[in-house]
């Protein structure tokens, strides 16, 4: 009896924790591109302030003993730190200029640019099955892009280099953690702070400082409360996908993740009245049919070769 009630109690847990991961997720879409309309807060800034709060909140957790953090060589983390402010600026800008079912669009095409890089660059081969579903994505994509009302080219640049610098990341992140032995939360440690000084001497450049439109600007309460929310979700999210993956699995994350995709284009639609064509509608049927499908070729693929594993002798 004991042990039903722990399970109950541990998919609880686990329920509140996915949960609390699509509020964060979705909230901070929906922030950030509120924060760009009404306030026109600039955007390498609040890059930097979710950086300084995302390391500021990895800083309490280790004093905390959520985590232990281990040493680690800065010129090994150069690279990823870089590419780490590109996807996030990117990713931001990509927002920004774009409606949000654009912005969310063009995010699918990582996995159809990660195969690219791993395929040219690191001679990992994949099925098949699993290359072609990188047509329905891509086509998707293409149909959404094409038929959008709002179309921004500049937009779609700012898109363009987000899914490339993403890509490299998300590889870049994968080899770093099994290079120096480190989880994502210890990686994410050291990397924060170093993506800040970067953003840090950048910011000057490209984004005025003081003054109108600056970061210490004449803001108004609600605006700075609007970019401080925004850092502190920003922070819970990267938490609460490492609390997901740590609890279920990167599977369980990932399915959950198709599920975010579909409530944060509807919200795009509803909240901002992004106009939708029908052929954008079916452009986001097509990525979002060749996303689960993607899914579930590497999900089986993934339990056909822990079976032949077990099975040797």
């Amino acid at each position: 009896m004991a042990s039903l009630a722990d399970r109950v109690r541990g998919n609880g847990r686990i329920a509140a924790g996915l949960l609390f991961n699509l509020l964060v997720s979705i909230c901070i879409v929906f922030l950030n591109k509120w924060i760009y309309v009404h306030h026109g807060f600039p955007n390498m800034s609040l890059t930097l302030v979710h950086f300084m709060v995302t390391w500021l909140g990895l800083y309490i957790c280790q004093k905390l003993d959520i985590f232990a953090p281990k040493s680690l060589p800065p010129t090994k983390l150069l690279l990823l730190a870089l590419s780490f402010c590109g996807f996030v600026v990117f990713t931001n800008l990509s927002l920004q200029n774009n409606t949000i079912g654009t912005y969310q669009l063009a995010k699918a095409m990582t996995t159809p640019v990660i195969i690219a890089i791993q395929t040219f660059c690191y001679q990992k081969s994949f099925s098949t099955r699993i290359q072609l579903t990188l047509i329905p994505i891509t086509l998707g994509v293409i149909l959404n892009s094409y038929y959008d009302v709002k179309f921004n080219f500049l937009g779609m640049v700012f898109a363009a280099l987000g899914v490339l610098v993403t890509s490299l990341y998300q590889v870049w992140v994968g080899a770093k953690q099994h290079e120096l032995q480190v989880n994502s939360m210890q990686l994410l440690y050291y990397q924060a702070p170093m993506s800040s000084a970067m953003l840090l001497v950048a910011v000057p450049f490209f984004e005025p400082v003081f003054g109108e439109g600056g970061i210490f600007g004449p803001w108004s309460v609600s605006a700075l409360v609007m970019v401080l929310l925004s850092g502190v979700i920003a922070f819970m999210v990267n938490l609460s996908i490492y609390w997901i993956i740590g609890n279920t699995s990167p599977v369980t994350y990932n399915m959950f993740g198709h599920f975010k995709f579909c409530i944060t284009l509807c919200g795009g639609y509803v909240l901002f009245k992004d106009p939708l064509s029908i052929n954008q509608g079916l452009g986001i049927l097509c990525t979002l049919f060749g996303i689960l499908a993607y899914t579930h070729f590497k999900l089986s693929e993934q339990e056909g070769s822990k079976s032949k594993l077990v099975q040797r002798p």
